[in-house]
């Protein structure tokens, strides 16, 4: 019977940030019993240690419903499970170096990030399944399809509140979605120069939202690089989680001439009987 671990990543508080579910001993497990672990779990996704070999590990992440190749938040609590140090994650989207302090606090750096058009049918789409349209847009962050171990679509909204009235069409995002292979979809509102509130719907994975997005975290830094928005040196925060009652906060670095995107938080043990 695999030994199960809870965690919530990006926060200092069990009841903040996002849940993940931690198998350190995977070997064993075939991918329907990964899946239904993940499932009966219930958390956006749960990460299984396969093996392991020196600081070498190789790390598969199931949402409720199927596996997805890279999961940020999952990775912090992994990686906060065993404890300081310097560790490789060996994942499905290539190797994820992840570094924790003393204090619990790990950095992963990506894999390298890339942004692509996001194709104006495809915007449409987006737009309907969201309910929003034009004018809810931020013209000064245009919308893209970036990556750092995942597909992620950013929408940025002119105005926060357009993030607090989240209300999406379910079936028809999520038809969107596995169509185009994206994971998550990464809505943003720019409070600061270098702060960003931020919403992550995830009907794909079986989750309606996610407090915490590691994964899209990486990608938006990408894109905010790519974009000319960020300097290559920028330190940026996202908050996310908050609209959920699951307050987040996701540090994100660019390190000038490093392809990937540092994404850094706290993780902490989720008591569970």
């Amino acid at each position: 019977m695999a030994d199960i671990q809870r965690f919530a990543a990006f926060t200092d508080d069990p009841k903040g940030g996002n849940p993940a579910g931690v198998v350190l001993d995977a070997g064993g497990l075939s991918d329907e019993q990964m899946l239904a672990i993940a499932a009966e779990v219930g958390y956006s996704e749960t990460a299984f240690r396969i093996t392991a070999e020196g600081d070498r590990h190789r790390v598969r992440y199931f949402s409720p419903l199927a596996e997805v190749p890279f999961c940020g938040h999952a990775t912090v609590a992994t990686a906060v499970a065993l404890g300081p140090g310097e560790h490789v994650f060996q994942t499905n989207a290539g190797d994820v170096p992840v570094r924790v302090d003393d204090a619990g606090r790990a950095t992963l750096t990506s894999v390298a990030a890339k942004v692509a058009d996001l194709g104006e049918a495809d915007l449409g789409a987006l737009l309907s399944a969201l309910r929003w349209n034009d004018f809810d847009l931020d013209e000064s962050l245009p919308p893209k399809v970036a990556y750092a171990g995942a597909h992620h679509p950013i929408l940025a909204a002119a105005r926060r509140s357009r993030l607090a009235e989240l209300d999406y069409d379910v079936p028809a995002l999520k038809s969107l979605m596995e169509s185009r292979g994206w994971t998550t979809v990464q809505l943003v509102f720019r409070a600061a120069d270098d702060t960003f509130d931020v919403r992550n719907p995830f009907p794909v994975g079986g989750v309606y939202e996610d407090p915490a997005t590691g994964a899209a975290a990486a990608a938006f830094g990408g894109y905010l690089r790519e974009m000319w928005i960020a300097p290559e040196d920028a330190t940026l925060l996202l908050r996310q989680g908050d609209d959920m009652g699951r307050p987040s906060r996701i540090t994100v670095e660019l390190v000038p001439g490093e392809p990937g995107v540092r994404v850094s938080g706290n993780a902490v043990p989720i008591n569970h009987s």
